[in-house]
């Protein structure tokens, strides 16, 4: 933005009145000085990327803040999978040991269980990551639609959006201008505060589905060890019903616990919650067998 440029002295002045006002522009991001005389630092998310590519020069990189990162995203399925395989078939073994002594049994429809479980999640986290991405694709078509169809309707749509952030008068009428001189900024900022909707790609996928899908496998052999041991230690079906329950409590409670010291909140809070669903789970499926017992050796 040289102080000769057509554009550079309206951009310098509409982002000192952003700044003024905060600097943050839900939608476009945070307003950033960096002392440069070209003014090249001062942006606002994407309206500051357009004006680069302008200009000829390569957008900044802007970080992503929404929505999970690889990491998060990758513990998010890890935790989904194994607490949800864990949960079912503790629930499940406890229904069919309270119902019958027969270890063969039990062990028969906790890998049934197992199985069935990790494959069906594998497929829900696929076709969901798919869904999720499709009616992003859908919802995009349709604001693109709409800013060509009823732009009026759309511009105003707009100017509501940074009305309610505080933004009046001019400077309001310039970030309105600004956002809708560019129909890609237009539509972004129509996406993430209308709709609060963030872009949804089908990279990995396929790996998340995996990911998914082992976790759950791994989760729902955690219940069965005990079962799996009977014969080398000689224990009976009682007792390794004893020893499943604060086996997996312990395990749901670590599990709750590392997700809030990774992500956020209280690993007390967030191990008890979890470790508290399991727990009610696995009463319901106990209770469900009590009432269906039946004898046998």
């Amino acid at each position: 933005m040289g102080g000769g440029g057509g554009r550079g002295a309206p951009g310098l002045r509409l982002l000192a009145s952003l700044s003024d006002h905060g600097g943050f522009v839900p939608g476009c991001g945070r307003l950033h000085r960096s002392g440069q005389a070209n003014g090249a630092g001062e942006k606002i998310g994407g309206v500051a990327q357009r004006d680069e590519a302008d200009r000829g020069g390569a957008p900044p990189e802007v970080s992503e803040p929404h929505g999970p990162g690889g990491v998060g995203r990758a513990l998010r399925d890890i935790i989904l999978g194994g607490q949800d395989g864990l949960v079912n078939v503790l629930g499940l073994i406890l229904g069919v040991a309270a119902a019958t002594q027969q270890v063969r049994v039990i062990i028969a429809a906790g890998l049934a269980a197992t199985f069935s479980e990790s494959i069906a999640m594998a497929g829900v986290a696929y076709t969901s990551a798919l869904a999720d991405h499709d009616y992003y694709q859908a919802q995009l078509a349709k604001e693109r639609r709409e800013v060509e169809e009823v732009p009026d309707v759309e511009t105003e749509e707009i100017r509501e959006i940074f009305r309610n952030r505080g933004l009046k008068g001019k400077v309001l009428e310039e970030v309105v201008q600004e956002i809708t001189s560019n129909k890609d900024t237009w539509v972004d900022v129509m996406m993430r505060d209308e709709l609060h909707l963030t872009p949804v790609t089908t990279e990995g996928v396929r790996g998340r589905a995996l990911v998914t899908g082992f976790s759950t496998l791994v989760g729902s052999l955690i219940p069965l060890v005990p079962f799996f041991l009977m014969p080398l230690l000689g224990m009976s079906v009682g007792t390794a019903t004893l020893i499943a329950v604060p086996l997996c409590a312990v395990v749901l409670f670590g599990v709750g616990a590392y997700k809030a010291v990774t992500l956020v909140g209280d690993w007390r809070i967030s191990g008890l919650q979890m470790t508290l669903i399991g727990m009610v789970s696995a009463a319901a499926g106990y209770l469900i067998g009590r009432l269906l017992h039946v004898s046998g050796s």
